[in-house]
């Protein structure tokens, strides 16, 4: 099996080898539910941090029991796998206060998951200001204690350092694959690059970034993509299943870039050491004044600045905002970013849609009809 192979395979979470090798030789797993968890504090410590997701859950009975149907069906279908014991590998958790629909969910799994005996949550400010950085850097450096009391006593600078500069390597890697994509030539599918992206948070990120260099040799060889209808973007809610953009691209287009939190948000701002050595404050610092989501209040012109700048230097023909039903933050953010992108002449798709991808049929006739209105043929 080739880098670019293994990276695309996405295993399901029971019969992930890279789970079952680390746990094999006595290693611990947390899992984190949101791209400002401090991924590299976790890392830090010796441990395996996974970005949890719920890509293969079909039906939500057993979260049902104690959610609303009005709840998002990604927080639905993660507490789902969570009661049926999908992520009893883990040995902790750490939440954080995204949306409400996720922040109910910890308390839930709390009470309710009892395999998981290590849980904390993370507490993020809505708006992007100095006195909320104070807070943020608060939590974090409250969550480094607690993982060092906890997991690792040892937990030392050099090691937040050497974690630092793995993560940074991720993003330069990543930043190199998304380069790439801006070819008139699309030298990968959108959906491959989006299983690259997603096998970041479901194996060592030491292993990740060796298989992505050597998978970038490959793509760089590819004869690339030029047959396609229309160049596509997309946007939105949380998406860990290449399904969409596998059926986007069935369709005729070829997806070139991405905004999403699963996808390019996670790889954005390096983490630079600052002078006074505090790593814990360069981690926070890349996480909370990088491009935010729109959980923070009062930012949607910067929002909508990267989004149009973004779709600009991939010379996409139009934007698809998939949105999940019921999730608040991307059903206001995506309609306003529509209504300023259309009169700049930026195409755009608002779609709403469940995780578990149903009414595919809806599905495809809308965005069909989008890319023939985008079409260059």
């Amino acid at each position: 099996m080739t880098a670019l192979e293994e990276l695309k395979s996405l295993p399901e979470r029971d019969k992930n080898p890279y789970i079952a090798k680390w746990k094999e030789t006595g290693g611990r797993i947390v899992g984190y539910t949101c791209h400002y968890a401090p991924a590299e504090i976790i890392h830090a410590a010796g441990i395996f941090p996974y970005r949890m997701e719920a890509r293969g859950c079909s039906e939500t009975g057993l979260a049902d029991v104690y959610y609303h149907r009005f709840n998002c069906t990604y927080s639905r279908c993660l507490l789902q796998e969570g009661l049926s014991g999908k992520y009893d590998f883990l040995d902790g958790l750490c939440f954080l206060n995204g949306c409400e629909q996720i922040r109910r969910m910890y308390e839930v799994w709390d009470k309710h998951i009892s395999a998981t005996d290590y849980q904390y949550m993370v507490t993020l400010p809505h708006s992007i200001y100095d006195a909320g950085f104070e807070w943020y850097l608060d939590e974090i450096m409250r969550f480094s204690e607690k993982i060092r009391s906890d997991f690792a006593p040892r937990l030392t600078a050099e090691d937040l350092a050497r974690s630092i500069d793995i993560y940074n390597e991720s993003k330069r890697l990543v930043a190199d694959l998304y380069e790439l994509r801006k070819a008139d030539k699309v030298p990968i599918k959108g959906s491959d690059a989006l299983r690259i992206v997603l096998a970041a948070g479901i194996m060592r990120r030491e292993r990740f970034n060796t298989l992505l260099k050597d998978a970038l040799n490959e793509i760089r060889k590819a004869d690339g993509i030029s047959d396609y209808k229309a160049r596509v973007m997309v946007g939105g809610s949380e998406l860990d299943n290449p399904q969409l953009f596998e059926m986007i691209e069935d369709l005729g287009a070829v997806i070139v870039t991405d905004t999403l939190c699963s996808g390019s948000r996670s790889f954005q701002d390096l983490a630079a050491t600052p002078k006074n050595g505090n790593a814990v404050e360069a981690i926070a610092r890349s996480y909370y004044f990088s491009n935010p989501c729109p959980r923070m209040m009062g930012h949607f012109e910067q929002r909508l600045a990267y989004t149009e700048k973004i779709a600009k230097e991939a010379n996409v023909d139009g934007i698809i905002l998939q949105k999940i039903v019921f999730c608040d933050n991307h059903a206001v953010d995506s309609t306003m970013l529509a209504d300023e992108l259309e009169p700049k002449g930026i195409p755009v798709l608002n779609l709403d849609r469940d995780h578990m991808l149903s009414d595919t049929g809806r599905l495809r006739t809308r965005i069909e009809a989008f890319i023939e209105r985008i079409s260059r043929r």
